[in-house]
Order: C-alpha cells, then structure tokens, then sequence
C-alpha cells in the first residue's frame, strides 16, 4: 500500500504543471489578473524573447489562448472586397491553423481599422463579434462556422459611432450580447451552441455603448451589468429581468471602460467626458456613494478619472486607472479624491512625464503585487502601484505602434498572458514573447 502511494504522488510530481489560458477578455476570470507563477521580475538585457511573430491584418481585438492555440479577428482590404476574418495559430509555434473570413463593410464608423471584440473561447466554440455587428460561433478545431447572427440585419440595430465593441459573456449554457436591437432586443441571451433566443430586454434608442457585459454579486444577487449610453442597468442573467437602473447620460456613448465592483455591493464605472461614479447597490436600488463633479475630459478640468478605454483595478481601497491624457491616476476608492498622478508609463519615459497626450493610453493587467501595463507606444512595463505612488521596475518594447487614427501612431490592445507569455498584436503582426522567470 505505501509502496502503491509513492508511485501515485511521483507520477503526480511527475505530471506537467498546465499554465493557465487567456480564453477571452480580461483573462480567465474576466477581472484583468494574470495569476501565473514563475513569472520574470526584470526584463533580460534587450527585452523579452520575442518566440514568434505572425502576420495579421488592422484590428484592435486582443487574443485569446486556450489548448494550445491562439484566437484573434482582423480586417483585410483588397481592391475589390474587404473581410473580417478569426485566425487561429498555434501558441508555442505562431503557425497559422485555420482563418475563416466572412464579407463586411464599414460604414458610418469612425476608426475602421477592424474588430473590437476579443474572441471568447468555450470548449469546443469560439465566439466572435464583428465591428459592424456580426456574431460568430465556430469550431475551435477547424474554424467552420457553427451558427452566426448580424445585430443590424436581424435586429435592426443601429450602428454605434465606433462600432460594435461590447464583449460578450458565457454565463452557463447562454451567451449574453450587447446586440443593440429594437423592440426591446437590447441585450439578447443566445442559446450558446445553438443561436437560438433564450431571453430578450431593454429598449433603448440612443447608443448601445461599448461597455463589456459582466457578471458580478451584489449582496449575493447575481447581476448582469449592462452600461450603455443613457444609463447603467443591472439585469437578472437567467431571465433578463431588469433589477435596477441608474440613469447616468454619457456623452457619445464613451461607455468602453469596464465597470468594476467593490467589495459586495459597490459598482464604479468612469466616463471620458463625464468622469467617475461610484455605486452602492443595496436590495437592487442603486445610490450615489460619490461622483466626479468634472464634466469636462480636459486634463486641468478633471477631478478623478476621465478614462476613454482602459480597464480600472481596485486594489486595497485605492482605484488606478488611466486619464483622458494619458494620466495613469491614483484614486481614494470611499471618497473618489485624487491620491497621485503621472504620465511616465503611458506616454513618456521611466524618468520624465510625457506631453498630456489626448488618449494617451496603457492597458493594465495584475500580477501579484505588480502590474504589467503595456502602452501605447508597443512597450511592456512592468511597476508597483501603490497609494504611495508609481514605481516603475523595468519597460521594454514589444511592437511598432502602426494605427494611424489617433492622428499619431498607435497600438490600442490588450494583450493576453498564458503558459508564462504574452500575446500582443499591432495593424501588421501578432507577436508573441517569453515573460519566464
């Protein structure tokens, strides 16, 4: 018996640890945190191994990593076509195993580089959603198309000013989307491997925003939070049933930030024009814990955080999240008062402040007690983020920025970490580099 015992624990040590995958937007958990060990604590002189890099076309979608592949949509233009594509790659050798392109075009859009969506891998599925609307399902094995809708063709939705960008969210056997229909097809839960309609709501005539959908608990309701133009929206996920409402009007519908919850009944959601809020849901009545008094996004004028895409961490009762110029802010969480700020990691230098920079932009990911914040300009920095400042302990660059919208060259994506790398893509190529201790 003992003997039986040793056998099964060396095995058991013998057996490859699996790392964790990225399977969709804001990693596996849906909260921004890379929760990997053995991860490096410095760069290695020159920067991090690039392993791999593959060609791609424009986009702003981030990857996904789950069974060993990669997931990521772009957009190609011939002269006489133009296409949405999901290309798969292998992770540990950058090969491309399968694209699948379907016809698209761009109108009435502003920054038509490509997809917004990062793909959502389920199993056996990957889910995708187009900038002009098209929902995807296909085989991860193989790329066929599995079923697919188009938000303004089946659902007379009206086009958002920049695209459709709201990821959707795998909540059991349904697939919750942001689909921006009429009659009262706002928000649709769509039988996961079937396309079919489960529940329907909300109505909404202004824009559906860009705001990703999420699940969280207050007071142990679970609540699908929906932020679009005119309001912030708390939906029962089994049926749709709306729970609550809070009208906070957002100019031009600039609802990308996603909303993050407090403890276990707070919601804080921040808007480039009109800035921060802060929530407190009990027996699904939202109230005002504090607001921005700002409703200007110009850098002398804002009070708190004016963010325009990244994702804000709350971390030990403080808030960080990046300005409406390129200000990576520190914010007391209970009173929404201003702790610090600095434009060091997303648009100047580990010792200088950059030039306030109208968008300037980095996109924050935790690990353990450190972030990686990768910005704007293509390069990984790596600092501690504490009330007591910005500390940065190393940078390197990744990718050239080559998007050409912001009337300045830039790289807007998330990237992705899993098997102690990160995936990272820019309008030409996919890189992927080695983060290994």
């Amino acid at each position: 018996m003992k003997f039986q015992l040793v056998m099964i624990l060396a095995a058991l040590m013998a057996m490859p640890i699996l790392a964790d995958d990225w399977p969709q937007f804001l990693g596996p958990k849906r909260d921004g945190i890379w929760r990997e060990e053995g991860i490096l604590e410095k760069f290695p002189a020159g920067g991090p191994k690039k392993i791999w890099s593959a060609k791609l076309g424009g986009g702003y979608a981030g990857a996904s990593i789950a069974s060993g592949k990669v997931f990521v949509a772009d957009f190609r233009k011939t002269d006489d076509s133009s296409v949405e594509r999901i290309v798969c790659f292998d992770a540990a050798k950058g090969t491309q195993l399968w694209a699948t392109p379907y016809p698209v075009a761009y109108k009435g859009i502003g920054y038509a580089a490509g997809p917004r969506c990062t793909p959502l891998v389920d199993g056996e599925f990957v889910y995708t959603v187009g900038a002009m609307g098209d929902l995807t399902c296909l085989a991860v094995k193989n790329g066929k198309t599995i079923w697919s809708k188009n938000y303004v063709k089946d659902y007379s939705a009206k086009v958002p000013i920049w695209g459709f960008a709201s990821h959707p969210l795998i909540d059991g056997d349904k697939l919750i989307c942001v689909t921006g229909g009429k009659d009262d097809k706002l928000v649709i839960a769509f039988d996961k491997l079937t396309g079919k309609e489960l529940w329907h709501s909300q109505e909404l005539a202004a824009d559906c925003g860009y705001a990703a959908v999420m699940i969280y608990e207050f007071n142990k309701v679970r609540t699908a939070v929906i932020w679009h133009q005119n309001a912030v929206v708390g939906l029962d996920p089994d049926t749709g049933k709306r729970l609550w409402k809070y009208d906070f009007p957002v100019r031009f519908a600039l609802t990308a930030p996603t909303p993050r919850q407090l403890g276990t009944d707070k919601l804080f959601v921040t808007a480039f024009y009109d800035g921060p809020v802060m929530l407190k849901i009990v027996d699904n009545k939202p109230t005002v814990e504090w607001k921005g008094k700002s409703a200007s996004e110009q850098a002398d004028k804002t009070d708190g955080l004016h963010s325009i895409m990244p994702t804000p961490f709350i971390k030990d009762g403080h808030i960080y999240g990046v300005c409406s110029y390129g200000e990576l802010r520190c914010l007391k969480a209970d009173t929404g008062e201003r702790v610090w700020s600095t434009r060091k990691p997303t648009v100047g230098t580990a010792t200088e402040e950059g030039k306030p920079t109208r968008w300037g932009n980095a996109f924050l990911v935790q690990h353990e007690d450190r972030f990686f914040l990768f910005n704007e300009k293509g390069e990984l920095v790596i600092a501690k983020l504490t009330p007591k400042g910005y500390e940065e302990i190393d940078r390197a660059p990744i990718l050239a920025p080559t998007n050409k919208d912001a009337g300045r060259k830039v790289v807007w994506v998330y990237p992705a970490f899993a098997g102690k790398k990160m995936y990272v893509r820019n309008d030409e190529e996919l890189v992927c580099v080695d983060l290994a201790k």
